[in-house]
């Protein structure tokens, strides 16, 4: 009994390793991805829209406009797929990390910030850092590929 409240005390719970944190890690993936992947569909959806956002809200650092709107728009058109697929996904989560600080950085030099869009870049922002951090989990292809290389 002590050794199964030391555990779960401190994260090393079976149960908890086993079911919860894949499904945890997995809901994170799936949600990030889909969030991003929304927000690259409308950027192409209307690309002259995109471009004029860029050029006249989003103040992006260090990038001319056209190119911080194709990076992003083709940044949040393939990194969440690579999340849903739980391949390459801490390289793909640090990158969305990344946009996601520049988005936020950039939100919040417009006139239409909002405490409501503030907390949303925060709250995605900590689940990619989890991801990161954690990696995909179990249900993941990259979970898959490392069973593989370890016993292989």
């Amino acid at each position: 009994m002590k050794k199964f409240l030391s555990g779960f005390l401190m994260g090393e719970c079976t149960p908890a390793n086993i079911i919860l944190k894949p499904l945890l890690l997995l809901g994170f993936r799936l949600y990030v991805a889909y969030v991003f992947f929304m927000s690259g569909l409308t950027k192409i959806s209307s690309w002259s829209s995109t471009i004029s956002l860029f050029e006249d809200d989003y103040k992006v650092p260090l990038l001319p406009p056209e190119m911080a709107a194709y990076m992003a728009t083709a940044g949040e058109l393939v990194l969440p797929v690579l999340l849903v697929f739980g391949l390459l996904s801490r390289p793909a989560a640090l990158a969305l990390f990344i946009l996601n600080a520049v988005a936020a950085y950039s939100l919040s030099q417009t006139d239409f910030a909002s405490v409501a869009g503030h907390w949303q870049h925060i709250t995605w922002g900590t689940m990619l850092a989890v991801i990161f951090a954690f990696g995909p989990g179990g249900l993941s292809i990259d979970k898959w590929i490392s069973n593989k290389w370890k016993n292989g």
